[in-house]
């Protein structure tokens, strides 16, 4: 055999390889059924049965949503959604993705106090130095009193209340020195 013709066989190998190891639907696998829920609102409504779904069909968990950019992830740590955070995190969504406003999953898991999601995010090598579009890093937007941030906290929650958003103030005050030691 030929340098070419070697090259091409290992080419050859190496895609077949790649589309036999693709997550998502097959031609030949009709028993995946696309999910009848965004993942998106799936995340929103907490519905892990459907996030999984969304995994196993082969969704893009990287997808943003049009509003704001952020992706299901990002979504997840916003609202404190664990299950659906592991998930997927250990489906290989990726941690760096940022939206709009520059945040990533490890900056909206910080800045809401969502103290068991920043730590699945470090378990999973997040990095900790990403800059969101005002220049600070997941640890530094938690930096500052929490009665500077206290009316964004409030305003935040009046948006973002309907959609599920809970914050509980006496807790998230706690939580921001915690969330600061862990991303040193």
């Amino acid at each position: 055999m030929n340098k070419v013709q070697t090259v091409f066989s290992l080419l050859f190998i190496a895609s077949m390889l790649a589309a036999c190891s693709q997550k998502g639907k097959s031609e030949t696998d009709s028993s995946l059924v696309k999910p009848s829920v965004d993942i998106h609102t799936a995340v929103l409504y907490g519905n892990l049965a459907a996030v999984k779904e969304h995994i196993a069909y082969g969704t893009d968990l990287n997808q943003k949503e049009p509003l704001g950019g952020s992706t299901a992830l990002i979504s997840a740590a916003t609202f404190n959604k664990i299950a659906i955070a592991q998930a997927l995190i250990d489906a290989g969504a990726d941690l760096s993705i940022q939206n709009n406003d520059g945040t990533s999953a490890l900056h909206a898991a910080a800045f809401f106090g969502r103290v068991e999601i920043v730590q699945l995010l470090i378990d999973a090598k997040a990095d900790k130095s990403l800059k969101n579009n005002f220049g600070a890093t997941a640890r530094e937007s938690i930096s500052g009193p929490f009665a500077e941030m206290k009316p964004i906290y409030e305003m935040m929650q009046q948006q973002l209340g309907p959609l599920g958003l809970e914050l509980n103030f006496a807790e998230l005050e706690k939580s921001r020195p915690v969330i600061a030691i862990m991303l040193q």
